[in-house]
């Protein structure tokens, strides 16, 4: 449980860190800030009842994370003017999937 929240907190905080000092060096701080707030989409779990599960698997459950918000996601990451934010979502989703992936075991 412990790996498995490091693992999930870390893609969410380290991988938007990682690509903004890789892809966006001279402006990585304002990348990184654009990119963590993919972290916003966790706001359709105030929908859900309950709220939290840990055993639910947030993809294909929640609205802003279904397969039709990840295609939405994928189109904003490859457009120019909504690169930043569509990879902060897309990292969001990722650390969600590798949470997912966890309940498998």
């Amino acid at each position: 449980m412990i790996f498995q929240s490091i693992a999930h907190y870390g893609i969410h905080f380290i991988g938007p860190l990682v690509v903004a000092l890789l892809f966006f060096r001279k402006k990585w701080k304002i990348a990184f800030g654009i990119m963590l707030l993919g972290m916003l989409i966790d706001l359709d779990h105030l929908l859900a009842n309950p709220i939290f599960d840990s055993n639910r698997c947030s993809i294909n459950f929640h609205i802003l994370h279904s397969y039709y918000a990840i295609g939405i996601y994928v189109i904003l990451s490859l457009l120019k003017a909504t690169r930043l934010i569509g990879i902060g979502l897309l990292i969001h989703i990722l650390a969600d999937v590798v949470d997912c992936s966890f309940m498998l075991l």
